[in-house]
């Protein structure tokens, strides 16, 4: 039995026998109705409207469920246009309101088939769930009429005029635009039950900001950082080499109007230094990637290709001292800019000399490569302030931080974005800090706590601590243990400067990718996380799955996902496909498999399922339902408590 005295604090809430059994009734209901359907998207990087529209939809579910409820009952053609509807209502809406040739008579028509299709789909995606979870979803200002029209027993001829008047009145009195984007919303609410986000939000794509708000409004969402998130985050702390090269990305893939109309980041003084510092030099050899056009803050690509030059120096630069201050890194082989001969343009690599193919270097001494000069230090003190002081990414980077961490277990699912670093002989690979060595889930749990210090300690009670915990987010950027990682190096320079030596430009997989997806590894690291391998999955994101060389996503005899399908546009070319989303309902795990996003267009992905379930998967069965059974125990306790006497009811003598 349960200390009498948390007995007695639950007994406030729970006053009398009689509200502690309606509420033992209540959970064990809950308990009874099957899970919801969790969704698992990896490395969006950016893509927003491709990233919209996979919520939207549901990654192709509602489409399914339309299908499922109408059949034949509705053309392909109608089912389309209802799917497109429900993705998109006030746009689908403006366009008949906008068709002169819809008379009124057709519209109102029009309008109540749409409410009588949308309450038959919204009956089929809440079924699972309790009428008091459905009606918290609702508009308040509808909730009372969308009960009713979902809960109304259409075989009762009683009820048939009731129903009807509900409908009518919303149309007669011209509300019935509001009511269908109401009902719309609220299909795309109780489809996806739980949003996970195994990494890489920012980066390469146009509007990573319009991606975090759009995650931040969803209704249970977690997040596992990836590298490129904790490149952002490292930014806001203050750390100068992940500013430089969060600039250099952004710049070099056109992401102009997230950096400045997004996150409001004043550019113009590295648009300025650069222009003048590199006047005269074409930068050919840092030209953008433009996959998508500015709307609001163009360019000109000669002057960005200037700034990207600009700023990739100067975090070459930043990366050297960090290197050199914290020996424990063991990066040394990436101090590179030391072992140029300038008055050659060569570099020395190994043993071997290398022609560069850009040999204008006006701010690097040579005698102190690593030095920034006057104006570069001036110019990183300037964007410095703009990050930390950008009041929409402290917004986002908080949100990152009280909803993300370095892995999740739920629902015996292990989701981690890159890697638990491993040998050669698949053993956990040790991290060395100042603080000691750590491998496997206690290095997660280490570095969980060391990147909550980069940012929430307060240095004046340990400038030391908070300074190491700020370098080390650039060493999970891009470092060779780091789990975010997952590579010997990142090749940053012999990208921009030897970008034709492909050998040198190779980055190495660290070995878990070839261990985990042999089944005895994957149970290996399952077991390390407390997870039972019969049962459990690991679920990553960071390599896009090459589809088109027929490279699969389930790997480890289906013990490992590998859902980084490229969603991105970056990766296209690659993968062959537009991304994955992993779906886990009470039947089934599912792959959604998905082509590249062109607005109004169908884009409906094909799903394949992956995995069936023994039985159905019930709350009960979950980590919320073991929560729950807990509370159910407690519960029963306490009534032992009232009928024994060792607690009194209120309100009786």
């Amino acid at each position: 039995m349960r200390d009498i005295e948390y007995l007695r604090l639950l007994s406030k809430e729970f006053p009398s026998s009689r509200k502690a059994a309606a509420e033992i009734i209540n959970l064990r209901a809950i308990c009874a109705l099957p899970k919801g359907t969790e969704y698992f998207f990896s490395d969006i990087h950016g893509e927003y409207e491709a990233f919209s529209h996979l919520l939207r939809s549901s990654s192709g579910i509602i489409r399914a469920k339309i299908e499922e409820t109408f059949g034949n009952m509705m053309s392909e053609a109608e089912q389309l246009e209802l799917a497109n509807l429900i993705y998109y209502p006030r746009e689908v809406i403006g366009k008949i309101r906008r068709d002169e040739s819809i008379s009124t008579k057709e519209l109102h028509e029009h309008q109540k088939i749409t409410i009588n299709r949308l309450i038959s789909i919204c009956r089929v995606v809440s079924s699972k769930y309790t009428r008091s979870k459905v009606r918290k979803k609702m508009p308040s200002d509808y909730a009372y009429a969308i009960d009713e029209l979902l809960h109304l027993d259409m075989n009762d001829s009683n009820k048939k005029l009731y129903y009807n008047e509900i409908i009518s009145g919303i149309i007669e009195i011209d509300f019935a635009d509001e009511f269908i984007i109401s009902l719309c919303e609220l299909i795309q609410n109780l489809t996806i039950d739980s949003l996970h986000i195994i990494g890489d939000i920012f980066d390469r794509g146009a509007r990573p900001d319009l991606v975090m708000e759009e995650i931040m409004n969803f209704h249970d969402v977690d997040i596992q950082w990836g590298n490129h998130d904790i490149d952002w985050m490292g930014a806001a702390c203050g750390n100068t080499a992940c500013i430089a090269n969060v600039l250099r990305i952004g710049i070099s893939y056109n992401s102009f109007d997230a950096l400045e109309d997004g996150y409001g980041i004043n550019l113009r003084p590295l648009s300025m230094f650069a222009a003048e510092i590199y006047r005269n030099d074409p930068c050919s050899c840092f030209k953008m990637h433009i996959l998508d056009e500015s709307k609001y803050d163009s360019v000109n690509p000669t002057l960005a290709a200037k700034m990207y030059k600009a700023i990739s120096i100067i975090q070459l630069k930043l990366e050297g001292q960090l290197i050199k201050k914290h020996p424990e890194y063991g990066l040394e082989k990436r101090l590179l800019l030391d072992k140029i001969d300038y008055s050659a343009g060569t570099v020395k690599i190994g043993n071997k000399k290398y022609k560069l193919n850009d040999t204008n270097f006006p701010t690097i001494d040579p005698k102190d490569p690593y030095a920034l000069s006057e104006g570069e230090e001036e110019l990183v003190r300037t964007l410095r302030l703009s990050f930390i002081h950008s009041q929409l990414l402290t917004k986002h980077v908080k949100f990152l931080y009280s909803h993300g961490a370095m892995y999740r277990s739920i629902n015996n699912n292990l989701l981690f974005h890159g890697c638990i670093p491993m040998d050669e002989k698949g053993n956990f690979t040790c991290m060395k800090t100042i603080d000691g060595s750590f491998c496997g889930k206690e290095l997660m749990d280490y570095l969980n706590v060391k990147i909550h210090d980069a940012y929430f300690l307060d240095p004046r009670d340990d400038f030391e601590k908070k300074q190491d915990a700020v370098d080390l987010m650039w060493y999970l950027w891009c470092g060779p243990n780091s789990p975010l990682f997952g590579k010997d190096k990142i090749s940053t320079f012999e990208r921009l400067f030897l970008r034709n030596e492909k050998e040198l430009c190779a980055e190495k997989h660290n070995p878990y990718y070839t261990f985990s997806a042999k089944e005895e590894y994957a149970d290996k690291i399952l077991r390390e996380f407390k997870l039972d391998p019969e049962w459990a999955h690991i679920i990553n994101g960071h390599v896009p799955v090459k589809t088109k060389k027929g490279e699969s996503p389930v790997k480890a005899g289906g013990k490992l996902y590998i859902i980084d399908g490229g969603i991105s546009k970056a990766y296209h070319e690659q993968t062959g496909i537009a991304g994955y989303t992993l779906i886990f309902n009470s039947h089934h795990l599912a792959l959604a498999k998905h082509k590249a996003f062109v607005k109004g267009q169908e884009n409906t992905p094909e799903i394949q399922i992956t995995e069936k379930t023994k039985k159905r998967i019930l709350v009960r069965d979950t980590d919320v339902g073991k929560s729950l059974l807990n509370q159910i125990a407690d519960l029963k306790d306490l009534l032992k408590a009232y009928e024994s006497g060792a607690i009194r009811e209120k309100g009786k003598t």
